[in-house]
């Protein structure tokens, strides 16, 4: 039948006769919009035009000459082309035609997004408009609205544009060649700025310019790898997981069902062998035992294959190679014996050397699980949901709809979903999973309360500050993916070393089929069989990383995040340890003990100006002079600058003041104090108008009560302790003293503790420092390795390599164990990978191991490498 178009005249159908003419502006809005086009781009294309000699509305006989005309069809859509027209797409190498602007539009973006695949497999044409559009592009395209990335990309401000990044979990990665392929891929695209994938969590960081590319571009890209990509979220990870799972153990079901039965009738074959047995019924058994394996081959070990396709597509080896290539081998080569009724068949080795695969890797995937089960679980803290409060109403919204200052209350038993203040209300916050702090937190008016935490007791109405990739717990996860994307020096040179072995080993394998080709041509098929089995690089591949998953996973159940992929090998090497004093041997809480005036100006004015200035301000002295001022209105400060090493100034009324240690007094002042007023220990800050000393402020702060106990530890580990720090010599002797530090440097600006940490170095020290401030990130980005203090400064924690969520000092000396167990236990791994290889090939070589005890051999020291990896779940050390 033939319908009225957008003109009022009759459109002819695909195939049919009858007249056709343009739509009209608004039925070309009507055909884009079913085709997903946006109405704007429509307005901005030029009006429609109907056929040349054809005035709009007239029918009859003007239109009878087009009738005879040749009829061309739409590539996209299949409606006839105008025959005035000429739009076109390039599809596949070639000029497709198009019958308008939104048929062009799609078929573009089709084209652009990497799909044009759709073309080629698409076996019919679209029965409707909602069929225009494959659903692959329109599922990709909704990732770039605003609304749908809200919750889960990040808007990073950079000065080049609009940067973003988005954590995706991938679908389809099966070994580190899946892992390379993706990040050298993507890394290729124009706009991309860097892609870490974590092979344990198949987690993809990626950074992009929006300007340049979108992220639909980059999920088609990622698509036509062959794997899929989505935006990340706890339970979809645990979901695939699951899902993986579930595969896993189906496959492994059909290899032990299999194998069991195929291992039966070699028996028999064997038996038969010895103790003689008819052709027909060896016949017989070879063809079950063929039947059998095919399942095997065909189902269970399709992830060996897609693993060696996507390495060898990669120009790499990785260790499916020489599985797919054994395997393959094997069961042609018994095929064929099985088709011409002689030699010896090989079933057995090809079905248990499946299972035995599947068995160690199942066990790898779970072992690996575990370990990462601490840092899943941190990104299972925060809530979906949350309850927004507006003019006293309550709402339940998802908490991608929040923002900052929204207010909203948390009941008793909740979960937090933001970052915020606390209102109103108090409350105990179960802190534990985050900071490892096992004791309750109170909450009051005015605390800080983060995502992921529990509260407890009573109702808290908050203000948001972060919510979603802006909280705490975010940040937290994104440095723990940074740490598990990088690699330390060892395990890097195993993955090389991983590739060359599997070269040299089927250069191995190649040499020994030909030397026993010459030899023995009828045991020169067994033997190569059992070489290849036998020297898989399995142990050698999982040797680091399993190492590093079980060490990294004990130390963020202890509130220990490496934020660096290096650390842990980093502190196996460590013989100094370099303390900041305020912030971490203290508790950065200092009190004001006395103000003593010493100019024109009493105590109380003083402290006043010192309030007001400190207001800008990390540095937890500042801390004490705002408490001393709760309740109290402040000066105005203008101009107000933090001097790293000093202190601060700003301006007061109209008067340049500074505030901060001896340095901020200038050559020639020198005020005298009452030697009873800064007890043992104690700080003085100097309040300097001009040339002109105001006051004097003694300061005390409390010492941490586990610091004595881990510089104890550390010198008996034999680590030297050192501290510098920017306060007076004097308190920060008295401090050392107490706590039995030898190495004391004091009144150091920043550059003067980078100078100092450098000469350490410079004399081979391998040096760990520990610190909490703004003054601290240069010492810290230049240590080897460097701690920050969970409640000590952003700029603090992004320069160090390892952050400590809580407040026990005794973790130092736990990751230094931990650190120096991990690497232990990684060359132990590596020792036995490939001391194994080089007991076990001569044999295989010289013909002494049969295939199915090689294929048991390379199980069980994969096997051992893995159970080996989990003793450091238990203890620092490993036992």
């Amino acid at each position: 039948m033939s319908s009225p178009d957008g003109c009022g005249v009759i459109r002819r159908q695909p195939g049919k006769t009858g007249t056709y003419h343009r739509p009209t502006r608004k039925g070309e809005r009507e055909q884009a919009r079913a085709k997903g086009i946006d109405r704007r781009a429509v307005d901005a294309l030029p009006p429609p035009v109907c056929p040349k000699g054809i005035p709009s509305g007239q029918r009859g006989g003007s239109t009878r000459n087009l009738m005879n005309a040749p009829e061309v069809a739409c590539f996209h859509c299949g409606q006839p082309v105008p025959p005035e027209l000429t739009l076109a797409v390039v599809v596949n190498g070639r000029s497709e035609p198009m019958c308008c602007h939104g048929c062009r539009a799609v078929a573009s973006a089709i084209v652009d997004n990497g799909l044009a695949d759709y073309y080629r497999h698409r076996t019919a044409l679209p029965s409707g408009p909602q069929e225009v559009i494959p659903e692959a592009l329109r599922d990709l395209a909704l990732y770039d609205h605003p609304e749908i990335q809200k919750s889960f990309v990040v808007d990073l401000a950079e000065p080049e544009g609009p940067v973003r990044e988005a954590v995706l979990i991938l679908e389809g990665i099966t070994c580190a060649a899946c892992i390379w392929l993706n990040e050298r891929h993507l890394m290729q695209l124009p706009g991309v700025q860097s892609v870490q994938v974590n092979y344990g969590t198949h987690r993809a960081r990626v950074r992009w310019d929006d300007a340049a590319i979108k992220l639909s571009r980059i999920l088609a890209e990622i698509r036509l790898l062959g794997y899929k990509a989505h935006p990340y979220s706890a339970q979809t990870s645990e979901e695939l997981r699951r899902k993986a799972r579930r595969l896993d153990l189906r496959r492994l079901a059909v290899a032990g069902l299999c194998a069991v039965q195929v291992m039966m009738m070699a028996v028999a074959l064997y038996s038969g062998a010895i103790h003689g047995m008819e052709r027909s019924t060896r016949d017989l058994l070879r063809w079950v035992s063929f039947g059998l394996t095919l399942p095997v081959m065909l189902y269970s070990a399709v992830p060996f294959y897609s693993g060696a396709w996507s390495a060898l597509r990669a120009q790499r080896l990785n260790m499916d190679v020489p599985v797919v290539v054994a395997l393959i081998a094997g069961f042609l080569g018994s095929a064929w014996w099985t088709i011409r009724g002689g030699g010896t068949v090989y079933y057995d080795t090809v079905t248990m050397f499946v299972l035995f695969l599947l068995s160690t890797r199942f066990l790898e995937r779970g072992a690996n699980e575990r370990s990462l089960d601490a840092a899943e679980n941190l990104l299972r803290l925060a809530p979906a949901l949350a309850t927004r409060v507006v003019h006293g109403e309550q709402t339940v919204v998802p908490v991608a709809d929040l923002v900052a200052g929204d207010t909203i209350l948390a009941k008793p038993g909740e979960t937090i979903a933001v970052d915020g203040v606390v209102l109103e209300g108090k409350s105990n916050a179960d802190e534990s999973l985050l900071t490892g702090e096992s004791r309750p937190v109170a909450k009051v008016p005015g605390d800080k309360v983060i995502a992921g935490a529990i509260n407890q007791d009573g109702p808290l109405l908050m203000r948001v500050d972060g919510a979603g990739e802006h909280t705490v717990l975010a940040g937290i996860v994104r440095m723990l993916d940074r740490a598990q994307a990088e690699k330390p020096r060892v395990a890097e040179l195993a993955d090389r070393v991983a590739g060359y072995f599997t070269a040299g080993l089927l250069v191995i394998v190649a040499a020994t089929a030909i030397a026993w080709w010459l030899l023995d041509p009828a045991k020169m098929f067994p033997i190569t069989l059992a070489v290849l089995v036998v020297t898989c690089p399995c142990a050698l591949s999982l040797a680091a990383p399993a190492a590093l998953a079980a060490g990294g996973s004990f130390l963020l159940r202890r509130g220990v995040l490496l934020t660096k992929g290096h650390a842990l090998e980093t502190l196996s090497r460590v013989n100094h340890v370099v303390f900041d004093k305020t912030g971490t041997l203290t508790y950065g809480r200092p009190s004001l003990q006395a103000t003593i005036p010493l100019g024109r100006l009493d105590a109380g004015q003083c402290l006043r100006i010192a309030g007001a200035l400190e207001q800008a301000s990390e540095h937890p002295l500042a801390r004490a002079f705002l408490k001393d001022l709760d309740g109290q209105s402040r000066l105005p400060v203008e101009d107000a600058r933090n001097i790293p090493g000093e202190g601060v100034s700003g301006l007061v009324a109209g008067t340049l003041y500074r505030l901060g240690n001896a340095a901020v007094l200038e050559g020639g002042m020198s005020p005298a104090l009452p030697s009873d007023c800064a007890p043992p220990g104690s700080s003085i800050v100097w309040l300097v108008a001009g040339r002109e000393v105001l006051a004097a402020f003694v300061l005390s702060d409390e010492v941490r009560p586990d610091a004595q106990a881990l510089i104890g530890k550390l010198a008996a580990d034999g680590i030297r302790v050192s501290v510098l720090s920017g306060d007076d010599e004097a308190a920060v002797r008295h401090l050392a003293d107490a706590l039995g530090i030898a190495g004391v440097y004091a009144a150091l600006r920043p550059e003067g503790k980078l100078g100092q940490l450098q000469r350490l170095q410079a004399a081979g020290d391998i040096v760990a420092m520990v610190g909490d401030g703004v003054n601290d990130a240069p010492v810290l980005a230049a240590a080897q390795v460097s701690f920050a203090m969970g409640g000590g400064t952003q700029v603090a924690r992004s320069s160090a390599d390892i952050v400590l969520l809580s407040d026990h000092l005794m973790e130092i000396a736990s990751a230094i164990e931990v650190g120096r167990g991990t690497m232990s236990v990684m060359k132990e791994n590596l020792a036995w990978a490939v001391g194994y290889n080089l007991v076990a090939v001569p044999f295989a070589i010289m013909g002494y191991l049969a295939p199915w005890l090689a294929a048991l051999g390379m199980s069980a020291s994969s096997l051992i490498v893995v159970l080996n990896a989990l003793r450091l779940r238990g203890t620092p050390q490993g036992n």
